[in-house]
């Protein structure tokens, strides 16, 4: 095309202004060639040379702007158009193909293709191991890589596969969006990948609904996600939305296809698993009888467990929620004497059958949470199968459901034996003394002798959860020969004397409480006791002990008098309490009662804020004036010593038995 006319820069000024027609068109023409972006600038600087006027200059360079636009649309529209061509190519490659292999080389290899990436690869999902695993790669080069497994959240891929929505990163080794683990990098790192792009391969819906645990088929939007594809650079790259629309339209296309494929192996296998379900049908009307008659005949736990062993194949033990085993049978009904797993393994293994409301295959066993609603009663565990199908798998978890009503009925009979068990405890403290030889023979028929030593633990918790607390000591007393009742707003729990030292099994109590409850749960030991007026004052002790714990701060602890030290010896025998406070006090205490001053709580708090003035005053919302008044006045009514160390402590215990008498 010829060039618009570029008259000489030293052309008379007194000649009119060149015209700027040439150039406009020249503009056209440079649109129609799809020249590169500077010549358009080029236009306008060929026509300020040639002397255009100030207002032709400015319209030209709103054309120029103009006609980039144009190009910017017009090459959007081709590039649009080979997209889908190369999108309807793809469509028919992978409609004429069957073999599943082949299906995923075509994909991988065609979406490399389409993005112009140095590899392209895709993950499928593994519904047995939980995760997803890379399937076919394409200019891949490290073995590492090619070999990777990604959890469902670890990584790009990863929280592609559980959310169900594309992710990018132009540079993935510093993203912090990711959840970064040493073996994915180690293979991103090793394949020299840096800009990735990832999008979901969905079944049944469009991606975007988070799921839990992991792209499950039956998820709230309906998606079902079956793998991950992706495109990568080993340089940093900006993938743009057409880019991650190209790559969600084939991988799209894709999950058709590989649906299609997977789908003509499953009608290739039809037959064989209608025969296999109908069998796997009858089994399990055969075990749901036999399991249903156990329960209706009042059968116990090892009975079922025999039962399922039998049903599965495999020895099986039935362990409460601490990890105590309540059953163990071997595959044929005789005594399993195999290893059992330990309370922490169990307890875990226990936690993730729950969270995935099925069985789980952990540590080469199946684990099956026994529940009651969201009431974690134990565990079922079965030894010897690494693989259940369905049918078995649906055994094993509805053994679970049978077992789980077993221990409730068993729950609620001990809960009603123990509302009788409490009558015992509340006449055994309240009037010792009525009928001693009567309260012994009453604990003979409940299974304890409290002519044997004993051990009283006093529980309290906050008054919201009291009710909790009562039915929690009644779940840790099941099976044992322990008692427990609600006595004065605490519960009593009271336990024949194994050895345990006081202090250690009142914090073993808070350890089993806490949990159940849902809040701080503190107690207190008293004793051991043997005899009715023993246990009485046992608990009496235990009730100042309780006092403590709470005075000292240490709400939600165990403890016994004797670890109290000299506070604890004070509570737990007969000292005169009231004339130490009196000695020691006596001063601040008639002259708070005379004047209706503070100076015992102004002492309690500047001791409680380490004698420093400022926390003082914040602490009784006061001006620091006022608390050096306050001290004066103190110091003049007990002594200049009275902050000296020896005093101090004699002070501060003082205070702490004034609190704990309540006067």
């Amino acid at each position: 095309m010829p060039e618009a006319p570029a008259p000489s820069a030293s052309a008379p000024t007194g000649e009119p202004p060149a015209p700027v027609a040439p150039f406009l068109r020249r503009l056209l023409e440079l649109v129609a060639e799809d020249a590169p972006a500077e010549e358009y600038g080029a236009v306008a600087v060929r026509a300020r040379a040639a002397g255009a006027g100030p207002a032709d200059l400015a319209e030209l360079e709103q054309g120029v702007e103009a006609a980039l636009r144009v190009r910017r649309v017009l090459r959007r529209h081709r590039r649009r158009e080979t997209e889908l061509a190369a999108l309807f190519d793809t469509a028919s490659d992978l409609a004429a193909l069957r073999d599943l292999d082949a299906v995923l080389r075509s994909i991988v290899r065609r979406a490399r293709m389409l993005l112009g990436t140095d590899t392209a690869y895709l993950t499928l999902r593994d519904d047995e191991a939980g995760d997803t695993y890379m399937r076919v790669t394409d200019g891949s080069v490290s073995p590492v890589f090619q070999t990777l497994r990604l959890s469902y959240g670890d990584g790009l891929g990863g929280l592609v596969a559980q959310l169900a929505r594309p992710y990018a990163t132009p540079d993935y080794r510093t993203d912090r969006r990711f959840r970064h683990t040493g073996s994915i990098d180690e293979g991103v790192m090793d394949e020299g990948l840096v800009g990735i792009l990832g999008v979901p391969l969905v079944l049944g819906g469009r991606g975007g609904a988070v799921r839990g645990g992991g792209p499950a088929a039956d998820g709230a939007s309906g998606t079902d996600v079956i793998g991950v594809l992706f495109a990568a650079d080993r340089t940093p790259r900006p993938f743009t939305p057409d880019e991650v629309a190209l790559l969600c339209s084939l991988a799209a296309h894709a999950a058709i296809a590989i649906d299609t494929a997977r789908s003509l192996t499953e009608l290739a296998e039809a037959g064989a698993v209608i025969r296999a379900h109908a069998a796997a049908m009858q089994r399990a009307e055969e075990a749901h009888d036999r399991l249903t008659d156990l329960v209706l005949r009042g059968g116990d736990l090892p009975e079922v467990a025999a039962a399922v062993a039998g049903l599965l194949g495999g020895p099986i033990t039935l362990h409460d929620p601490e990890g105590r085993t309540l059953a163990a049978v071997g595959r044929r009904g005789e005594a399993f004497d195999g290893p059992v797993p330990e309370a922490a393994s169990l307890a875990r293994h226990a936690a993730d059958s729950h969270a995935a409301a099925r069985a789980v295959f952990r540590d080469g066993r199946w684990t099956c949470a026994v529940l009651a609603g969201q009431e974690l009663l134990g565990s079922l565990v079965l030894y010897g199968r690494g693989r259940l199908d369905d049918s078995d798998r649906r055994l094993f978890e509805r053994a679970g459901v049978v077992t789980a009503l077993l221990l409730l009925l068993s729950r609620s009979v001990a809960e009603t034996e123990n509302r009788v068990r409490g009558e015992l405890v509340a006449d055994l403290l309240t009037a010792p003394d009525r009928d001693p030889a009567g309260l012994v023979v009453r604990g003979l028929r409940l299974g304890i002798d409290l002519a044997q030593p004993c051990l009283v633990l006093v529980a309290e918790t906050s008054p919201a959860h009291h009710d909790k607390l009562a039915a929690a000591a009644g779940r840790c007393l099941f099976g044992s020969d322990g008692i427990s009742a609600e006595q004065s707003g605490t519960v009593v729990l009271l336990l024949p004397h194994d050895g345990t030292q006081p202090g250690a099994a009142a914090r073993a109590a808070v350890a089993r409480l806490t949990p159940l409850v849902g809040a701080p749960v503190t107690v207190a030991a008293g004793g051991p006791a043997a005899g009715p007026r023993a246990i009485a004052d046992a608990y009496a002790e235990g009730l100042r002990c309780l006092r403590a714990l709470r005075a000292l701060g240490r709400t939600g602890d165990g403890a016994g008098a004797a670890e109290l030290g000299f506070l604890g010896v004070l509570l737990g025998s007969d000292r005169d309490v009231e004339s130490y406070v009196t000695a020691t006090l006596g001063p601040l205490l008639e002259y708070d009662a005379r004047r209706g001053t503070e100076l015992v709580r102004t002492l309690g708090a500047y001791f409680a804020c380490g004698g420093t003035l400022t926390r003082t005053k914040d602490e009784l919302h006061l001006h620091v004036n006022t608390v050096v008044q306050r001290l004066d006045r103190i110091q003049a009514l007990l002594g200049a010593g009275w902050n000296d160390p020896e005093r101090a402590l004699e002070i501060q215990l003082a205070l702490r038995l004034h609190l704990l008498s309540g006067s």
